[in-house]
């Protein structure tokens, strides 16, 4: 476990206000918070270290430095209890590889990068503050084409984060494709709702 033995351990409250729901903050642009356990160094290291970053989102190395290399392996086997995912996503079984680029590298607060292959790519910014012995994360995932697309990422950002957060207190993790599944039911209504919201306008 990487938390020290012995340490304070809070209780799991997923999907309660500890973990809320991310939010459409723009157009093509989700938004989540996480309050995570300092310090900042430590979860900066989450993040930016290969080894550390495989134990909730993608192995990979990283150049940090602007227009660097970011890569990101992704084996979801190896992040969870749950190692088959649900038939929608069986191309995630095994490993699965793209590179990015980054775009922001402010150690140890702002890390951007571009998300996927080509001209089409996503970004994802990090940005940390510290907050007392805590860190605020917020996590912003821009130009997404969809709210079909941007459904499917915050979910996967909302479960993955949940994993960051039992490797820092030293939990088991739990199942990343239970709450993977049940994180997309929830955004895909509660973006349709603001679809129309807005429409409404």
């Amino acid at each position: 476990m990487d938390r020290e033995a012995g340490g304070p351990e809070r209780p799991e409250r997923e999907g309660s206000e500890r973990e809320p729901y991310g939010a459409v903050v723009g157009p093509g642009t989700v938004r989540i918070e996480r309050l995570l356990p300092g310090p900042i160094e430590r979860v900066w290291a989450y993040l930016t270290d290969g080894e550390k970053r495989a134990k909730w989102l993608a192995g990979g190395k990283s150049e940090l430095r602007v227009g660097g290399t970011a890569e990101f392996r992704f084996h979801h086997p190896d992040i969870s209890p749950e190692k088959e995912p649900p038939a929608k996503y069986r191309e995630f079984g095994g490993e699965t590889v793209f590179y990015g680029t980054v775009t922001r590298c402010e150690p140890p607060h702002v890390l951007s990068c571009t998300w996927g292959p080509g001209d089409d790519a996503s970004e994802v910014t990090f940005e940390l503050t510290p907050r007392g012995d805590d860190v605020l994360l917020v996590l912003t995932h821009r130009r997404l084409r969809s709210r079909g697309e941007m459904a499917e990422v915050a979910a996967g950002w909302h479960a993955h984060l949940g994993i960051l957060i039992d490797r820092l207190e030293g939990r088991e993790p739990r199942g990343f494709w239970t709450a993977h599944t049940r994180a997309e039911a929830e955004y895909a209504q509660r973006f349709v709702d603001a679809g129309a919201a807005a429409a409404d306008a």
